[in-house]
């Protein structure tokens, strides 16, 4: 059954072929078979292949499926290879299912769209890319997979390019994540520099062996894929283009900037561990990250009026918290919690979507209201959702994922009490942001008419990722609450667990209690604030104090702005003083003569025959007399 493993990135290649190159001689209902089947397909492969691991586990927990060679120079040779551990299990299982979810709501939110194949097509083929990234055996098939969805991103967000707004949100991802991409490029060619070797595996068994421990090497490596990681996971100082990214359609944000392409970064982190335990530097520099990220983006949510920039900065605040949990050691918790964040996170915005799509393309939440009870399917599903989010205690897959992050960072040595208090505070800021959605959206006074949802593609997606966002933490439980390790002992062979500086039934209990009170106390402070007090926090928002703090975390922080000013306008201000020089003058020259020559060339073109037949005669002698008198 292993050797099925490279069906999996094959079948939405597939879909992608099909769509691209048939899709516009297909009939919708067919193109979206297509879109949604091939990845449903690869989720069922997946789903074999990943029962087949778990119930008879290959040597040392790997299967690795060598394709073909993809180039031979010198000692330099790779291959196209698929390697498969308890990591990429996790990995592949989530990409592929939650991608035929949101696949298959795409086939009802864009039914009608001049596009739909289009976007199916890109949709397929991001998810091929992920798989192939998730699946790379060596750095140099990561690296494929990498830019592959960095181009998906591209295309999905800019995917309704007639709206400039659209076009400029695309162009600042593309180039924002490619400093983190050029960074991680660096990174990968000091690593073959150094260790000889870009297969994964090998160089991270070669680096502890040929780097001290806090050498220059090793934090060097480090650091550049922790730059690539930051750009990707729309981390500090990255994440400026994420919130922008929005301007995509809103299954492109669910799959790509929510549940999978940001996570990324973690991916690569949590695979590269070795070179980050060799750099603890680097590692506290990741942790410290995270934190911050998850301050700055939890703060900004507040205020935001765009629905889907809520759950952008809600995003970023999530990986922060991934982050948070790789910088202290706790891998097996970061990638946890990826999971979990894949299901509500996913479920929240195909649940926006649909509120967006029945009041015809709103999206500031002032604007609605009152969807309780003209939505109330996707009021349950969201109130399920942001409690996730929230990390409502043992009834949401949230909690015991964010909670995990957070008790491990209290109690690892590489933690600490200020990092354990940033996340308590991210995690207060959570519950306000993510019920203060559901309290204006939903409550309230109700205002325009809407559509009721009638799709049995959708209702079926947000039906299961509310299951999925319910259950999905129950395979990870504290000692004190049942002591069920079903996804860490998986994980055991990738990511080794560190060994706690703190322990104790009592500090486990005190931290329990200051977790839940954080979660519900922001849950209670949102209704104070949304239902309670809305008409006073919305008149102390436009004071002179309010209003200055309200347009700082409106611009996250004025990062935009800072770039502006640092980067932006010193990079134009040179161009303008440097139009004319010396470089300039010589590529004037050459349009210039390029431009004479043309001009003599063009008048030869006179439509007689005759001198057509004398100019080749002319230069036939021109040609015989050159070779002859060489």
């Amino acid at each position: 059954m292993l050797e099925m493993l490279w069906l999996i990135p094959a079948f939405p290649f597939l879909g992608f072929a099909f769509l691209i190159l048939a899709g516009a001689r297909l009939p919708q209902r067919l193109k979206a078979l297509i879109g949604a089947g091939t990845v449903a397909a690869s989720a069922v492969a997946a789903t074999i292949v990943a029962v087949r691991f778990i119930a008879s586990p290959p040597e040392g927990s790997v299967y690795v499926e060598r394709l073909w060679n993809w180039m031979h120079t010198g000692n330099f040779n790779p291959a196209v290879a698929l390697y498969l551990d308890p990591l990429s299990v996790v990995m592949v299982l989530v990409v592929t299912w939650v991608g035929f979810l949101i696949l298959l709501y795409s086939t009802y939110f864009m039914a009608g769209d001049d596009g739909f194949g289009r976007f199916l097509a890109y949709m397929d083929l991001f998810v091929g890319f992920m798989l192939i990234l998730v699946l790379a055996d060596n750095f140099l098939l990561l690296y494929l997979g990498w830019e592959g969805v960095g181009l998906c991103s591209y295309l999905l967000i800019g995917f309704w390019y007639k709206e400039e707004e659209n076009v400029r949100a695309a162009l600042k991802a593309f180039i924002v994540t490619r400093i983190g991409d050029a960074a991680l490029a660096v990174g990968l060619f000091l690593i073959y520099y150094n260790l000889d070797t870009l297969n994964i595996q090998e160089a991270a068994a070669h680096a502890p062996e040929e780097w001290l421990i806090g050498s220059l090497a090793a934090n060097a490596a480090a650091a550049l894929l922790l730059g690539g990681a930051l750009g990707k996971s729309a981390q500090l100082p990255l994440q400026t283009w994420l919130p922008d990214a929005m301007a995509g359609p809103t299954p492109t944000s669910a799959l790509i900037h929510a549940a999978t392409m940001v996570t990324a970064g973690v991916y690569l982190i949590a695979r590269c561990h070795t070179f980050f335990v060799i750099a603890p530097a680097v590692q506290t520099a990741v942790a410290i990250t995270g934190a911050f990220t998850l301050l700055v983006a939890g703060s900004s949510a507040l205020v935001q009026r765009d629905i889907k920039r809520i759950l952008a900065y809600s995003t970023i605040s999530q990986v922060g918290y991934m982050f948070l949990a790789l910088g202290v050691g706790a891998w097996a918790a970061s990638v946890f919690h990826f999971m979990t964040h894949a299901f509500f996170k996913a479920l929240l915005f195909l649940c926006a979507g649909l509120v967006i799509k029945a009041l015809d393309n709103e999206h500031d939440i002032f604007n609605m209201g009152g969807m309780k009870r003209k939505l109330p399917f996707v009021f349950w599903t969201f109130l399920i959702g942001s409690a996730s989010l929230s990390a409502v205690p043992f009834v949401t897959g949230g909690f015991f994922s964010k909670d995990l992050i957070l008790f491990q960072t209290w109690i690892y040595p590489l933690g600490g009490l200020h990092l354990f208090i940033a996340g308590l505070i991210g995690s207060f800021l959570t519950s306000i942001y993510s019920f203060r959605i559901l309290f204006i959206v939903f409550y309230g006074e109700a205002g325009q008419e809407v559509e009721r949802v009638k799709s049995r593609a959708a209702t079926t997606s947000l039906t299961a990722l509310t299951i999925l966002s319910i259950v999905g933490g129950y395979i990870e439980i504290p000692r004190p609450l049942g002591n069920v390790t079903i996804f860490s002992d998986f994980l055991k062979p990738v990511l080794p667990e560190a060994s706690p500086a703190i322990t104790g039934t009592g500090t486990f209990i005190i931290f329990l209690v200051v977790s839940i009170i954080c979660s519900l106390g922001g849950i209670y402070a949102a209704y104070i604030l949304f239902i309670i007090k809305r008409n006073q926090v919305e008149s102390l928002a436009t004071g002179v104090p309010g209003n200055v703090l309200h347009r700082f975390l409106f611009t996250g922080w004025g990062f935009d702005l800072i770039y502006d000013v640092l980067i932006v306008r010193p990079f134009v201000y040179l161009t303008r003083l440097n139009r004319g020089d010396i470089f300039d003058l010589f590529y004037r020259a050459i349009e210039f003569f390029c431009g004479a020559v043309y001009g003599f060339v063009r008048t030869t073109q006179t439509g007689n025959v005759r001198w057509y037949a004398v100019a080749v005669a002319f230069g036939a002698v021109v040609f015989i007399g050159f070779v002859m008198f060489l």
